[in-house]
């Protein structure tokens, strides 16, 4: 029995309590009733997570390992991250953690997860009312959308609800590093290079031991 057994076993169980429906502006209440991310424009990546931690915070721990500046979602048997994706993207590729520590998770317990959730997302409209509401809510713009109107950038529309249709658990060893592509992140303000991430492409997940939880 692989050590990981366990945790898919309470994974495929217990998500499917997870709701199936996020609208953006309830999501987004509910995550500041928490005090959870609720300021964040991928709102529904941290509702997902917030929504798991709750289902599962007697289960595993939270969070799981932390190696340097990276510490995981979680941790049963193994660590584990979460992700969202929406899956009409024509990009099928999924940015997972820093090289280094997921390197290190695999080799301090032979395997890291990966809790990827597939939905179907809707869109702001062209007046960005939803986007609006957001800032509203945050009291004004923030430094950062205030730089990006500075020059003239334009900014993507935000998404106001999204649906959850499946969850990919993905279990990586360490042989199946090879087969991620890699994300050069540039560098940050002080001018020293970020770290650089792993790359998931969906279109490969039958390479890796994977299970699916479907809603």
């Amino acid at each position: 029995m692989a050590i990981y057994t366990k945790d898919i076993e309470i994974l495929k169980k217990d998500l499917l309590a997870l709701p199936m429906f996020w609208d953006g502006k309830a999501s987004i209440l509910e995550l500041k009733e928490a005090n959870y991310n609720w300021r964040q424009m991928e709102w529904w990546a941290f509702y997902f997570e917030y929504k798991v931690k709750q289902i599962l915070q007697d289960k595993f721990e939270f969070p799981g390992d932390a190696y340097n500046n990276t510490c995981f979602d979680m941790k049963g048997a193994i660590n584990w991250d979460m992700k969202a994706k929406a899956i009409k993207s024509d990009d099928t590729r999924v940015i997972l953690n820093d090289v280094c520590a997921m390197q290190e998770s695999i080799e301090n317990s032979g395997f890291h997860g990966e809790i990827i959730a597939l939905c179907d997302v809707k869109y702001n409209d062209e007046n960005r009312t939803f986007q609006k509401w957001h800032s509203e809510l945050k009291g004004g713009k923030s430094k950062y959308e205030l730089e990006r109107e500075n020059r003239t950038a334009t900014s993507r529309y935000r998404k106001t609800e999204a649906t959850l249709a499946e969850i990919v658990l993905i279990i990586l060893k360490k042989e199946d590093l090879p087969l991620l592509s890699i994300m050069k992140q540039g560098r940050n303000s002080n001018g020293m290079p970020r770290p650089e991430k792993f790359m998931l492409d969906l279109e490969m997940t039958d390479n890796f031991e994977n299970y699916i939880v479907r809603f």
